[in-house]
């Protein structure tokens, strides 16, 4: 004797709960977790990459502060922009200096542009002499304040990061 269930109505009695529904072809039932809350760590999963990673230390921010600084010199603002965007709100002291270093390397990146326009008139090599002895000087005269956990402002700077 088979019954048969008219469509539309199910066979769960009044009040029970219907079974979940079955899981995709070739998925085993109750191997995957439910799915995550926006935003939230789920346990047994990695920290996505992008999450702040945990404050660092005063060396640790002294030592990324002082090659943010001393970067600047051989690689232009690309040193300072990598350090400010990996260890932002990790640290006061090395996010205030590497923006600083970064701001640093931008104007003279504008200088050395402007020096290069101006050879044509002669006194080019004489603005990109001067901004890449002042890149090194004022390099290590920052490097040698954060080293001791100190902030540095560097002079004649176009503050284009705040």
């Amino acid at each position: 004797m088979s019954s048969t269930i008219p469509e539309g109505q199910d066979d769960t009695p009044s009040g029970a709960v219907p079974p979940p529904p079955a899981p995709a072809y070739g998925a085993p039932q109750g191997a995957y977790p439910p799915p995550p809350v926006y935003g939230a760590p789920q346990p047994g999963y990695p920290q996505p990459a992008y999450a702040v990673g945990p404050p660092l230390s005063d060396s640790d921010q002294r030592l990324w502060s002082v090659l943010s600084h001393i970067g600047g010199v051989f690689v232009s603002f690309l040193v300072p922009l990598v350090i400010w965007l990996v260890f932002k709100g990790r640290g006061a002291l090395v996010e205030q200096q590497s923006k600083e270093a970064l701001n640093f390397q931008i104007t003279l990146a504008i200088a050395y542009a402007v020096g290069f326009v101006l050879i044509i008139i002669g006194i080019g090599l004489l603005i990109i002499a001067a901004a890449w002895i002042c890149s090194i000087i004022f390099a290590i005269m920052a490097a040698v304040a954060t080293s001791r956990g100190e902030f540095y402002r560097y002079p004649l700077t176009i503050r284009f990061i705040h």
